[in-house]
Order: C-alpha cells, then structure tokens, then sequence
C-alpha cells in the first residue's frame, strides 16, 4: 500500500481537539454513520451480537433487489402462497402480517411491498420459498450475501427475523452496512419501495373490506429527507430500527435497538437523526473533478495517472468547529495498466483529531492503455536492473 502524505494543509499542532457532539441515549445499542464522509458520529456497544427481529427482513430484500438487478427474477413474476406457509404464519401468534391466503397468488411487487412497509412474516417465507424452495435454502442466498458484504458479526437462521435459539444475529454496525450497501446498490429500487407511506392488502373476515396498514418507520414524515429503511420488534428483542435519511446532500444512517416500547423507539428515532443533521455539518475539502495527486502506473503507456475527486468531497466535523486536519492517499501500486477514466484506484484518507478516519474514493483521471511491446520490454531491464 503506497501513501502520499501531506495534501491538505494541517492547523497548527497546537490547535486543541475539538469535542465531539454529546448525545444521550436509554437505548442499550445505537450507532450512526455518515455515507458523504463515512464518519462514525455515534456509537454505543455498535458490535454486540443482538437478535435482529424484523431488520433481518432488510437482509431478505437486499438478496431480492440485486437478483432483479442482475435480471435473474421479475417484479411481475407470481408465487403461490402454499397452505401450510398460510397456516404456519396466519393469526396473531405469528406477527406481523401481509394477511395472504392460502393457493393466493402474488407478485415479487407485492411481496416486496408487503415486506417493507407491512413487515410481513407470511410475505418473506412466500418469497423465501418461491425463489428456493425452501427457506432454509433462501436464507444461505441471504448469508452468502452477507458475507460478500463483510458483515462478519451477522448470520441468518430465518428470513424474517423470527426468533430462532440465537441462531439469527446481527450488529448494529453491521446493519448499517447492509443499509448504505442497498442504498448505494440499488438507488432506484430502494427509493420504489422503502419509502411508501401505507400499503394494501387483504380483507377483513366479514365485511371483506381492504386492509390498510401504514409503515412503521417513525422518521417517514416526521424528519425531512427520511426515506427508509426498516423497524423490529419481538419480545427478545426489543423495539428497534434502522434508518436513514438525507438532507443538504448529506446521507445518514442511524441503527437504535433494545427499546421498551414502540413510541420510546419512535422518540428516540427522531431525536437521534435530528442531533445527527444539527450536531454536525459538512465541511468542504475538494470539488468534484479538481486533481488532488498521482499515482504511478506499471507498464502502462504512461508512468503516472492523476487522481481526481469522483464528486465534491467534504469531511463531517461538530458543528460551528474548525479542527485540524491532515490528509494522504492510498493505494495499492504501482497501478496495473490498463487504467479506464473514473476507475476507483485510490482513497483520499482525512484525520481529525478525536474522530476516526473518513475515506473518499479518487477516480483515474484519464485512460491509461497498455505500454506496447518496447515499452513493456524497457519496463523489464529497468526492472532487473533497479531503475
């Protein structure tokens, strides 16, 4: 790993630290992070081992999202609500409920729906089952998932978070991982479905009227910018959430759990989010396209390749502060040519002092192709020869 130091100007040493916003919590876990930065402006026993409850639904919809990305299953495609599923997850002891019936035929568009906004129990097995056969089968499509995703302190024993003998667990820096990499995967699907106020589904016995259920997520049209993601609750459990939402081009991601009461988890929610757009504030650093160093290139038509800022970068720091900062590149050099403009080769690494690192990515400037067969050669002797 090659580093190049010393390419933003540092106030003095003897600039004394700045503190960090305070925040106050009765929950037993509770972690936040900034995705325009990658700060970590909160955490609290973030990599505890917890039962998820219904955050592992999010786990099931991530493995959902990237198989119509990758064109492997349509929205449109049915499934087939198999009677023992129905009786398995129908009255009150299973939970929350899509209220699917059974031989009922549903879209993924609809079981998605009822998974996001309804939480629902009987929805995720359905899904679980039509893609796999079994949800036992699903939920190695959702491990595998995970570990792609270096979640290293979660495993999933159900597809819905329903308690399992410790089986299923996650962390709530974990859960946070799996919320930015679905927003930043699958931004148009993220945006279809986890925003939706309320959903459809289902009759009343009797009267045979709609049921209407709204979503539960407490900051939907109580903090600006929230868009997502999902709440659980058991009784092991908790009342817990993970969330996100986004102001001034800033993105924040909050996981709060282990809450005794549904309007604890609401209040705590939105207290949270709000500290973290007003506690904070984005300072920043780089423009969009502006050169900040280079980087040397191995048989390549060129020696070296500019790295440029993909975007308008800016570090998070408390509110009102002007702390020091240092900042370098890192990469693994020399680069391999050939190199594409806008390849992610390197990482612009910020230090504040008292916050952890915060790390942007910085894209090739232009192409660089392979050397030709004389420049590859003179690469060599220079090489065996040390220059």
């Amino acid at each position: 790993m090659k580093k190049i130091a010393a390419l933003l100007a540092a106030v003095a040493l003897t600039t004394p630290a700045v503190a960090n916003p305070e925040f106050n919590t009765p929950a037993p876990v509770a972690y936040m992070v900034d995705l325009s930065s990658n700060a970590v402006l909160y955490s609290k026993d973030a990599d505890r081992r917890m039962p998820p409850a219904s955050l592992a639904k999010m786990m099931t919809v991530y493995v959902v999202f990237d198989m119509i990305k990758k064109g492997q299953l349509s929205a449109d495609k049915q499934f087939t609500v198999r009677p023992e599923t129905w009786r398995q997850w129908h009255g009150p002891q299973a939970g929350s409920t899509m209220f699917l019936s059974a031989n009922e035929n549903v879209s993924v568009d609809n079981l998605l729906k009822g998974i996001v906004t309804l939480s629902g129990n009987d929805a995720c097995v359905v899904m679980a089952e039509g893609i796999s056969g079994t949800e036992q089968a699903f939920t190695d499509r959702m491990n595998d998932a995970a570990k792609k995703l270096g979640l290293t302190n979660s495993h999933f024993g159900t597809s819905n978070g329903w308690p399992d003998n410790g089986r299923t667990y996650v962390t709530a820096r974990d859960l946070a991982t799996l919320a930015a990499a679905t927003i930043r995967d699958f931004p148009d699907l993220y945006k279809r479905y986890y925003a939706l106020p309320s959903f459809t589904w289902g009759k009343t016995l009797g009267a045979g009227k709609d049921i209407d259920q709204a979503n539960r997520d407490p900051l939907l049209g109580n903090v600006n910018g929230a868009d997502g993601l999902k709440t659980g609750h058991t009784e092991e459990a908790g009342y817990s959430f993970t969330g996100s939402a986004m102001q001034n081009g800033r993105r924040l991601i909050m996981v709060i759990a282990g809450l005794d009461s549904f309007n604890g988890r609401k209040e705590e929610s939105i207290k949270f989010m709000n500290w973290g757009f007003g506690a904070w504030s984005a300072k920043p650093i780089v423009s969009k396209g502006k050169e900040v160093a280079t980087a040397e290139v191995q048989l390549g038509s060129s020696s070296t390749v500019g790295l440029v800022a993909a975007d308008n970068l800016a570090v998070t720091v408390p509110s009102g502060s002007n702390p020091a900062m240092t900042a370098s590149v890192v990469y693994d050099g020399p680069i391999k040519a050939p190199i594409k403009a806008g390849d992610h080769i390197a990482d612009l690494i910020v230090k504040t002092p008292g916050m952890n690192d915060q790390r942007f990515p910085l894209v090739a400037a232009k192409d660089v192709a392979e050397a030709g067969f004389f420049g590859r050669a003179w690469a060599g002797l220079m090489q065996l020869f040390g220059g």
